[in-house]
């Protein structure tokens, strides 16, 4: 079967399940087995480890194993990839698109984003400060994936007659594992899509569409001709300033992708340093003015991760699902914000000017240790250290259900917390979260548009290339003018689905990465030119 065909019925599939089940259904791949009454209460009620979702376990597990399998790349070899990324192996007559750094910053661009400014909101906001800790435990064990998923795309990656590479988990399978695994390449490039529009995409207009508004509200009020929501339908109402953010993203962003590949990779190698430089300073100071709380902030992530309070939920079951929810929000945030173990950011690395696939390899771990042991760090930290966390449905649900304040959730309760910590030094602290919102947000929705990009490319050829960015275009606008859950949900479960077969294509392939890792690191590396 042609694979275009094969990708009309894999789409056709998801699209009646999404019309029969609804959202509900997708979600289940966050939750399941534990959706089914069964594994809810077993081995027992008051522990009913059957509630730790699959994902959970597929995910950490397969980055413990992988770890354990090649001796913890992630601590070896975390110095050579600094190097390579430097550029001092960097040979410009080796096939492909981008040198090292910019193959990395186009990554980074996908993965530093709203997960690091929103997404670890989130985790804090329903899973309290130990969700923090769960993303650091991700992350860890992350860059193991990311330098598996990376080595191996680059490895079984094709070189089209243009000169422009194809590579990602799609072509890591079909190639890897053989013929007969066509089907699941398939799955992937078919979720790559969805998630190209949701997670990739809609997420982040969303963000910022929310961000600005929030803004115009301050500025001129709900009832301004910009900020009055007008009613569409139950439960949908729609301001006109929702609808420019959205026009005004998605003509930023089609302007960048219609370029491809090389035009992505200029943007994203000037604005991921820049964006990232600019929010590592700003959280640094807040950081800095309230050095004598980093010790609480610290003892309170480490203690609510294993040990969340639950006076007001109850003891027994109530504790470890209190304990169930602060781990699971941190790992699926963790898994948003640095995309491990989920193929996408194999597509950037992929791309990358070398003929070694380990030395890739070795330059996407560092993905992880940038993204969320360091950017969320941050975040999570300013929430914490300055009390921001109390507005957030954790804090009123196990702390103190008297609490009066507001409840701010996503990218709000960073510009709460930013504005907060910063009020010593200005009153704009909050504005530095709306510019970061836009830059993170935009690159984002840039580098994901590449790998939707590749994605199509693999199921239908060069032909959809066109129809894919129009639609992506279109989905931007759409993001910007919908509502929160209805993206997340979706969003969460597309990632979920698409992480699955790339996490079976390491856990085969994870012999011949071990005897490709010991080749590579076996002969001596001399910098170019030298």
């Amino acid at each position: 079967m042609k694979k275009s065909i094969a990708g009309i019925i894999g789409f056709s599939v998801i699209i009646i399940i999404l019309i029969i089940g609804g959202v509900t259904f997708f979600e289940s791949v966050w939750s399941f087995p534990g959706n089914f009454d069964f594994f809810s209460s077993f081995p027992s009620k008051d522990l009913p480890l059957g509630l730790i979702p699959l994902m959970v376990v597929a995910l950490v597990g397969t980055g413990i194993f992988v770890s354990i399998k090649l001796g913890f790349p992630q601590i070896r070899y975390l110095w050579h990839g600094i190097k390579v990324t430097l550029g001092k192996y960097d040979d410009p007559n080796d096939e492909g698109d981008l040198n090292h750094f910019r193959a990395l910053t186009t990554a980074l661009s996908a993965t530093v984003g709203i997960g690091n400014i929103a997404g670890v909101a989130t985790a804090i906001y329903y899973g309290g400060p130990g969700a923090l800790f769960w993303m650091w435990v991700t992350a860890f064990f992350g860059t193991t994936l990311k330098y598996a998923e990376a080595s191996l795309a680059l490895k079984y990656r094709d070189i089209d007659e243009n000169g422009y590479t194809e590579g990602g988990p799609m072509y890591t399978i079909e190639k890897g594992l053989g013929k007969n695994w066509r089907w699941l390449a398939v799955a992937f490039a078919c979720f790559a899509i969805i998630c190209s529009f949701a997670t990739g995409n809609a997420i982040q207009s969303f963000t910022v569409s929310d961000q600005i508004y929030s803004e115009a509200v301050q500025l001129l009020g709900t009832g301004s001709f910009l900020t009055i929501k007008h009613p569409i339908w139950a439960g949908f109402d729609l301001s006109v300033q929702q609808v420019i953010n959205g026009l005004v993203l998605a003509a930023l962003v089609g302007a960048v992708i219609i370029g491809g590949i090389r035009r992505i990779g200029r943007v994203t190698s000037l604005l991921a340093p820049f964006m990232a430089v600019l929010y590592v300073v700003a959280a640094g100071l807040i950081l800095v003015a309230n050095i004598s709380g980093i010790g609480e902030s610290f003892r309170l992530i480490f203690s609510y991760a294993f040990n969340p309070p639950a006076e007001i939920a109850g003891v027994g079951s109530g504790t470890f699902l209190i304990f169930l929810n602060t781990m699971l929000w941190g790992v699926k945030r963790g898994l948003y914000s640095n995309e491990a173990g989920q193929g996408s950011a194999a597509i950037a690395h992929s791309t990358a000017k070398t003929r070694y696939a380990i030395r890739e390899g070795s330059v996407a771990m560092l993905g992880p240790f940038i993204d969320t042991i360091i950017i969320c760090s941050l975040t999570g930290l300013v929430i914490i250290i300055t009390d921001a966390w109390h507005h957030t449905e954790f804090f009123v649900n196990r702390i103190d259900p008297n609490f009066s304040g507001e409840l701010l959730n996503s990218s709000l309760l960073t510009s709460f917390a930013f504005k907060e910590g910063l009020s010593w030094l200005t009153a704009l602290g909050d504005k530095l979260i709306t510019i970061s919102v836009l830059l993170f947000a935009v690159s984002t929705a840039i580098s994901w548009s590449f790998y939707g990009d590749r994605a199509a490319n693999y199921l239908f050829g060069k032909k959809a290339l066109l129809p894919y960015k129009w639609i992506y275009v279109l989905f931007v606008f759409i993001g910007a003018i919908a509502q929160l859950e209805a993206v997340w949900s979706f969003g969460d479960a597309a990632l979920g689905f698409m992480t699955f077969p790339n996490l079976l294509a390491i856990i085969l392939l994870s012999t011949t990465l071990k005897k490709m890792t010991k080749e590579y690191f076996s002969i001596e590396h001399k910098e170019y030119g030298k």
